[in-house]
């Protein structure tokens, strides 16, 4: 376990509270295979039942009667074909001691339980199943089909009320997979010059990663292509005078995450339009950091990032008209197709599993349905202890100018002519993990990746090989 025991049983008794009353059911995940049954892929544990029961092995429950306080680890043991490939590892009994759980069941009598919960009409609470197995075995225990499982609404909000705020335990986990991720990112700007490969360099910060012990804590984008928004690598070697694009980030064995984004010159200093661009979107960043703090509206800052650049573009001659008006039609999102971050923690988009407008809003702020303000994904006002990421960029994409041009979408504050002539260029994203302090927000990590473009040009002077 991570943390300490008494860690766990306060983060149940929370959760019984806030939930009040009735069954709650927090399904861990089962193996999956690759492509046959003994071929699978590495274990990752459901991040709520990690932060709720501490155990990382596969086909566990945990349950716990909010009206009772029973709580129950369901899970069947090991046989002696798992010990012999697998070797042996701790009973049920053994894991529900360690996390102060005090009963046991064999997964055979989860069903039993549910039905005579359900037959004295109490509330059966279970979060979103996102892995098929859950689904399906929960509609065959609640009683109907996959397609009609309706997750419990308060349940939901309970989770996200109490993972929204890191404590001092989490946010040191989280600081070592920013230091690990520190690592990646300085090798694949030591790596980032002609002829080396997007695959290449992809392939070794993996293994940075995997060298600790963790993994990457999702698809590391790695590419020349930096408009495309997920850009995963390809066999392309890196070409003179191109930027290199490097989305990525490492997640300890206890599943908290680092997430950062970086755009490098390949050649090792930026062109001229480069930097014009590229501190468009340093202005930006340092721009959230200056303005996040408690009790502000993420969704604000993100809109005060889009008056920024909208003044800037408009200094570079790409945009026009009044920056008020063309913030307000989403005139910038043809540059700016996405939010200004998200919520980080044991899931790199945490708990965006539970449902985004959960997790990224409120009764107070709701979704928009505006093209690119629609991609945010977190905009509820800040509070201590929140992590979120800090990632504005600019993208130049080729298919949504023409789209754009053709429509006459936003034409009053667009200078097509001017747009057209950055197709070719591709496009920069600067992302950083942020704390949310008492009076502000800070870096996490020990160290800070290189980004304003006179510590990346000389970190690239200086680099290896």
């Amino acid at each position: 376990m991570l943390f300490s025991q008494s860690t766990y049983i306060e983060r149940r008794r929370r959760l019984r509270e806030l939930v009040g009353n009735g069954l709650i059911l927090l399904f861990g995940n089962n193996e999956a295979p690759m492509n046959y049954p003994a071929n699978a892929y590495r274990f990752r544990q459901d991040s709520t039942f990690l932060y709720y029961f501490a155990q990382h092995r596969d086909g566990l429950v945990g349950v716990i009667d909010a009206d009772s306080g029973e709580e129950t680890l369901v899970g069947d043991e090991i046989d002696i074909d798992d010990i012999i490939w697998y070797g042996s590892v701790q009973s049920v009994k053994d894991m529900a001691q360690e996390a102060g759980v005090s009963r046991t069941l064999p997964m055979s009598s989860l069903e039993e339980k549910v039905d005579s919960a359900l037959k004295n009409g109490r509330k059966v609470h279970f979060l979103p199943p996102y892995r098929h197995d859950n689904r399906i075995y929960l509609s065959k225990i609640m009683g109907v089909s996959p397609d009609s499982l309706q997750p419990s609404l308060p349940l939901i909000q309970a989770v996200v009320e109490m993972r929204s705020v890191k404590s001092a335990e989490e946010i040191s986990e989280i600081e070592r997979a920013c230091s690990i991720g520190y690592k990646m990112h300085t090798t694949a700007m030591n790596l980032c010059r002609p002829g080396v490969t997007e695959q290449y360099i992809s392939g070794v910060i993996g293994g940075i990663a995997a060298s600790y012990g963790c993994i990457t804590s999702f698809q590391s984008i790695v590419t020349m292509h930096g408009e495309v928004m997920h850009g995963y690598p390809s066999p392309l070697p890196l070409e003179e005078g191109r930027l290199l694009l490097c989305d990525c980030g490492a997640e300890t064995n206890e599943n908290y995450c680092s997430d950062h984004t970086r755009t490098s010159p390949i050649s090792g200093v930026y062109s001229q339009r480069q930097k014009e661009i590229y501190t468009i979107v340093s202005d930006c960043h340092d721009l959230a950091l200056q303005e996040s703090r408690p009790g502000k509206m993420y969704r604000d800052v993100h809109l005060d990032v889009c008056r920024l650049m909208t003044e800037r573009l408009k200094d570079l001659g790409l945009m026009r008209g009044d920056t008020e008006e063309a913030v307000r039609a989403g005139a910038h999102a043809l540059f700016l197709p996405h939010g200004l971050g998200h919520m980080m923690g044991m899931d790199v988009h945490d708990m965006e599993g539970l449902g985004q407008v959960h997790v990224g809003y409120d009764e107070e702020v709701r979704p928009s349905s505006q093209f690119g303000l629609n991609a945010l994904r977190m905009a509820r006002r800040l509070q201590e202890g929140f992590v979120v990421t800090d990632e504005p960029g600019i993208y130049f994409i080729p298919a949504l100018i023409d789209q754009w041009r053709a429509n006459g979408t936003n034409a009053e504050y667009l200078n097509f002519d001017v747009i057209e002539t950055y197709k070719d260029f591709g496009g920069v994203r600067i992302e950083d993990d942020i704390l949310i302090t008492k009076d502000g927000c800070r870096f996490l990590g020990k160290e800070r990746i290189p980004y304003h473009i006179d510590e990346v040009e000389e970190y690239m002077r200086n680099r290896k090989g």
